[in-house]
């Protein structure tokens, strides 16, 4: 009976699961596959990995009793678990019983629930985490367009603390010239650079492909942080003119959506 090589990859928010899973799938000359347990249809991560990992596929939670029933003859899987999932009430189904563990956990982490839970612990990134409640906040922005300044300037309120506490913060966001960027910041690390992903550019009318933005903290002003966001999102008429602006400074060839 044909089996799936199947890696469960879980540890706190921002310690670097997905990193480890690029590098990892990166190494493989084979089909890999990456699903997520506890993230919604269109997630940052699976977003960012299908941009930037080429012949990765990347499937909706919904899909792995079907992947599970008809593996995929020498495909390589990676699940990442959310970091709010409960390790000591998941159910894994019997095909995945016997699948690797592993543990992305900050340096110098000792005896933690992942440590029980996990055949191998990966030493991740130096994180500085002091929440008491963290609290996940999520919305997705699919369709919008935001202002590159206003973007800017909202990003740079929200990891300085202007709307609560900020242990982690993503997004992916598509901006009027067309292009679509990932945004990334950990609490005690170095700011990560604005990364262009590796889209086409969209210029025709807004964009249907998943946009949005993920943040765990405290005490954040949930409702303020989507009103400042929706600021940023420009209204048909401009997108339009921004648009067409690009389109008409285009070389023959460029790669357009």
């Amino acid at each position: 009976m044909q089996t799936l090589d199947i890696t469960l990859v879980t540890g706190p928010s921002g310690a670097g699961k997905t990193t480890w899973i690029q590098q990892q799938i990166r190494s493989i000359a084979g089909s890999t596959l990456y699903l997520s347990l506890g993230a919604d249809a269109g997630s940052v991560d699976s977003t960012y990995l299908a941009a930037e990992v080429p012949g990765l596929t990347v499937l909706p939670i919904t899909q792995l009793a079907d992947l599970l029933a008809h593996p995929i003859p020498g495909a390589t899987v990676y699940l990442e678990l959310g970091f709010h999932i409960d390790l000591s009430s998941l159910i894994l189904p019997d095909p995945m019983t016997d699948c690797r563990r592993v543990a992305v956990l900050p340096p110098g982490s000792r005896d933690t629930d992942w440590h029980g839970w996990a055949d191998e612990i990966v030493t991740g990134a130096e994180t500085h985490f002091t929440l008491q409640q963290p609290h996940f906040w999520h919305s997705a922005l699919s369709g919008e367009v935001l202002d590159p300044a206003s973007l800017n300037t909202f990003w740079y309120e929200l990891i300085n603390g202007a709307y609560g506490t900020i242990q982690r913060a993503k997004g992916i966001f598509d901006v009027a010239d067309g292009r679509s960027f990932y945004f990334d910041s950990v609490t005690g690390l170095p700011e990560t650079p604005y990364l262009e992903l590796n889209l086409p550019l969209w210029l025709n009318g807004r964009p249907d492909r998943f946009s949005g933005i993920e943040i765990v903290g405290e005490a954040l002003e949930q409702e303020t942080i989507a009103q400042t966001i929706q600021e940023c999102c420009l209204e048909d008429h401009a997108i339009a003119y921004y648009q067409q602006q690009i389109k008409d400074s285009l070389e023959p060839g460029d790669e357009v959506a």
